[in-house]
Order: C-alpha cells, then sequence, then structure tokens
C-alpha cells in the first residue's frame, strides 16, 4: 500500500527513466495491494475469531482494562458491519482506492492517481478501525484484559488541556508543513540534479 503511494508520488516529482520505474513499480503494488487487502479481509471474515464485550460498559467509569468480560467468537470482527451499514464504506474504499490508481496509472493520469491511491490508503486503515472497534489491542492469552477505546480514555481535564495544546499547535503545524510542500514542488528531473549538484546533496 506505501510502495503504491510512494511509488505515484515519485511519478509526480520525476520523468524519463525514473519516472517510468516508478510507474512500473506502482501498477505492481497496486495490484499486490487489491490482492492483499482482499485475502485479508477473507481472512478476518472466516478464519479469526474476533471479541466481543459480554459485561455492561460504562464509558464515563474508570479506565481499567480488567472490569470487563470478553469471550471469542467466529466472526465478531465483521460485527461492526452488520449493526452499521454505513461502515462498509471503509473496505470499499479500500478496494476502489487502489484499482483507481492503478487504473490512473496506466492512464498516465498521477495527480488523480496520488489522490485515489491517499483515498486507498484512509480507507485500508479505516477498516482495522471499524473492524476492532471499540479495541485497540485485543489480548490471545487473557482476551479480558484486551484494551479498549475507553480503557485507554485519558480524563475529561487531560482530554480538556489536549484540546487547548491541539489549538495552540496545529496551526503551527500546517504552516510549517505548507512551507516543507512548498519548498518541495515541482518536478526533479536529471538537468535540475546537474544543475544543483552541489546544493541537493
Amino acid at each position: 500500500m506505501l510502495t503504491m503511494h510512494g511509488a505515484i508520488y515519485l511519478t509526480l516529482k520525476t520523468d524519463d527513466a525514473v519516472e517510468e520505474r516508478a510507474r512500473r513499480a506502482a501498477k505492481i503494488a497496486a495490484l499486490a495491494t487489491i490482492v492483499l487487502f482482499a485475502a485479508a479481509g477473507a481472512w478476518i471474515a472466516w478464519g479469526i475469531d474476533g471479541y466481543v464485550i459480554k459485561s455492561a460498559i460504562d464509558p464515563n467509569g474508570p479506565s481499567n482494562p480488567l472490569t470487563k468480560t470478553v469471550l471469542r467468537q467466529s466472526g465478531q470482527w465483521m460485527a461492526n458491519y452488520r449493526a452499521h451499514d454505513w461502515t462498509i464504506a471503509a473496505p470499499v474504499l479500500g478496494l476502489a482506492g487502489p484499482l483507481a490508481a492503478l487504473l490512473l496509472t496506466l492512464a498516465c493520469l498521477r495527480g488523480l492517481a496520488f489522490i485515489a491511491s491517499a483515498i486507498g490508503i484512509f480507507g485500508v486503515v479505516a477498516t482495522a478501525g471499524v473492524s476492532m472497534f471499540p479495541f485497540l489491542m485485543p489480548s490471545n492469552i487473557a482476551p479480558a484484559t484486551s484494551l479498549t477505546v475507553w480503557d485507554a480514555s485519558s480524563s475529561k481535564l487531560t482530554l480538556f488541556v489536549m484540546l487547548l495544546a491541539t489549538l495552540i499547535f496545529l496551526p503551527i503545524v500546517l504552516i510549517y508543513t505548507s512551507i516543507v510542500f512548498r519548498a518541495l514542488r515541482g518536478m526533479i528531473t536529471a538537468s535540475y540534479v546537474e544543475k544543483n549538484s552541489a546544493s541537493l546533496y
């Protein structure tokens, strides 16, 4: 998945032989992403037992991973998709993104391929989150000690402090990120490397 994304980005930044090699790598990686993601989904659905919480959960209670009862059940990793139809959008994007990236790479539409690849990454990562929710770190040894979102959450005071920190620092991060992307804009061609050989490396 990340090889696909990186290779497509490289097609945006280079030309000639390097771009062609990156395009070939992107096509292979996109196809591998589609096949492996679909195979992993089938394995998760039918080959690996999921986890389900059988005891009552108090989202506002103290963070204690030892106060719940957890059982392993076949097909349980797919339960969120059955309970909430809209969640199927995550695996659909996880498959459609790389497929679109592959087709757009074949059509030499590099910018659209990069966007499609990013959508595919979002879909794959979201699929993992949707499938596992509310579990973050399931335990095979002692399922009851599995870490859930409620076990891992901070207090309301801590979350409020982090909100304030985010409001202060996120704009700074966005500013320096935009500066970096502005500095890195444009293609890196052989002639550009020759002209700037003393300063590039």
